[in-house]
């Protein structure tokens, strides 16, 4: 029964599936880099990689909470823990205060303005969830709540936050929007029986190219960056890298098989560990 529990547990903070956290530490380690022109601070740097695991856990929980009426409903979603009934919902809610609040003992630990700033994030990472159900731009809710670590992250190196805080904070929402809709093409014809919103229904036949032109303004805004900072070949090469990322994405979602905008959806990681690496390589 403990074993039991505790693989639920696991699976409902999506421990066994990382793509989330990942595509969340690309961007703090963006804002952290870029922030310190190389290394940023061992202390901060290991604070928000943890914090990174904790907070996606955590908006894991409450999304599984707000959703656990209509994940059964929804093929990819109705064996997970709360709609299977293995875990209650109260558990869900005393799992996502305690990840909350372990996070924001760990931001005690930064300056005043990245605690302040913690709020806005956990509020962000709490009301996310339950926009599909008001709104068909719920992406754009995640593309916030997964950008506000680059503000914190700046603020925790610097104790300041810059105009250009907000412009990465734009590149990430953009790229966010981009890439889960095409998370929400999987599931849009379950979604429109239930009636739960998202971009990929808002925007329809359109929805490729949609997701193209966020792709498109999104590596026009990195090459800004790149010559605001003034940043040396490696950083272009990582872009030519994204770019084809992003060509290679549109290729797998050309169907709008479901599985193949799933794999579309995956391979962002690999756009986020492009640009860390180029940003590394350029400050280094």
């Amino acid at each position: 029964m403990l074993a039991t529990k505790a693989k639920a547990y696991w699976q409902l903070t999506r421990m066994d599936r990382p793509i989330g956290t990942l595509l969340l530490l690309w961007p703090t380690l963006w804002a952290l880099v870029i922030a310190a022109e190389g290394m940023p601070s061992i202390n901060v740097l290991i604070v928000f990689i943890l914090g990174v695991f904790l907070m996606r856990s955590a908006g894991c929980v409450i999304n599984d909470f707000a959703d656990r009426k209509v994940d059964g409903h929804v093929k990819r979603t109705k064996n997970r823990p709360l709609p299977s009934g293995v875990v209650t919902s109260k558990e869900a809610i005393g799992l996502f205060l305690f990840l909350a609040v372990v996070s924001f003992l760990l931001v005690l630990t930064m300056n005043p303005l990245t605690v302040k700033l913690s709020f806005a994030g956990i509020g962000l990472a709490f009301i996310y969830p339950f926009m599909k159900r008001f709104t068909h731009l719920p992406q754009l809710f995640l593309g916030f709540a997964f950008s506000w670590a680059i503000p914190m992250a700046w603020a925790a190196q610097t104790n300041e936050l810059p105009s250009i805080v907000w412009f990465i904070f734009a590149i990430n929402a953009l790229w966010t929007i981009a890439y889960d809709t095409q998370y929400a093409m999987v599931d849009r014809d379950d979604d429109l029986k239930i009636g739960i919103k998202s971009t990929a229904i808002l925007f329809g036949r359109f929805d490729k190219l949609t997701i193209g032109l966020l792709q498109l303004i999104t590596l026009a805004m990195l090459i800004a960056l790149g010559m605001h900072y003034q940043l040396g070949d490696s950083f272009y090469w990582s872009l030519l890298v994204v770019g084809s990322l992003f060509v290679y994405q549109q290729h797998l979602m050309r169907h709008r098989d479901r599985d193949l905008c799933f794999q579309a959806f995956l391979n962002n990681n690999y756009v986020g560990m492009a640009i860390t690496a180029g940003l590394l390589v350029a400050f280094w």
